[in-house]
């Protein structure tokens, strides 16, 4: 299991295609995980003061904190992975019905994982609407 000196990540993201749609689905998605929206920004880079603002360009999510970002700035044409720590089995199963009712696509039910992932790896895969891998995973032990 994962100890504090392993969780190094400051934040990361992704671009999307479509801002609304995928903000749709990341607040359900990652909503289900404990994570919100804690900022949203236009497309000039300012702090967006009202979120259907026309000119949405990124949005921050996260706890406290902006962790994880989806925005109109990068490239969408690449595929990522993401995975996203869950703090119990329900999680990851609230995770994945949240993901698919928001329009993910099943890529992954929630279960236990083996082979090359260690004893307890208890996960669900969902592809988010520009076809990323969006994961949840609680590692049990």
């Amino acid at each position: 299991m994962a100890n504090m000196d392993d969780l190094r990540i400051d934040h990361t993201g992704i671009g999307v295609s479509d801002i609304v749609r995928s903000k749709m689905f990341y607040d359900a998605a990652l909503g289900a995980l404990g994570l919100r929206a804690v900022v949203c920004i236009t497309t000039k880079f300012e702090v967006a003061n009202n979120i259907s603002d026309s000119a949405l360009g990124g949005v921050g999510y996260g706890a406290t904190f902006p962790i994880f970002w989806i925005d109109v700035f990068h490239a969408h044409g690449t595929k990522h992975h993401t995975a996203f720590r869950a703090r119990s089995r329900e999680e990851v199963q609230a995770f994945h019905g949240a993901a698919l009712s928001a329009g993910g696509q099943d890529n992954g039910e929630p279960g236990l994982r083996a082979g090359r992932n260690p004893p307890g790896y208890y996960a669900a895969f969902v592809f988010d609407p520009d076809g990323n891998n969006i994961e949840a995973v609680f590692r049990e032990g």
